[in-house]
């Protein structure tokens, strides 16, 4: 099997939008995310979790805001990259906002 890094992408605007949802409204939206963790089943790794406040670090040591939209990331085993993109069809992450998207990225052994 091979292990795979799912990273979740949505806009600032998103971001602020879940941050000011109430403790219910989390919770309503979680029951989804616990669906999707069950129907995958055996091939979660690391359900994950949110990200915010990301740094880009260059060569040079400066450090600056991210621009790249990460809100958070899964990890997952599947045996190709076509069935790991498939236990992401129909993800909650997709349909709580315009701009939601998740890259799949394959994990190599070193």
């Amino acid at each position: 099997m091979k292990k795979f890094i799912a990273i979740y992408h949505a806009a600032p605007e998103a971001m602020a939008q879940m941050s000011e949802a109430t403790p219910e409204q989390k919770a309503e939206g979680m029951k989804y995310w616990m669906a999707w963790k069950e129907q995958v089943g055996s091939a979660m790794v690391d359900f994950g979790a949110p990200l915010i406040g990301g740094v880009a670090i260059s060569p040079s040591g400066d450090k600056t805001s991210s621009s790249k939209q990460v809100s958070g990331y899964s990890i997952i085993r599947a045996e190709s990259a076509e069935a790991a993109q498939a236990l992401f069809d129909g993800h909650p992450h997709l349909q709580w906002h315009p701009t939601a998207s998740i890259e799949v990225h394959e994990c190599i052994d070193m």
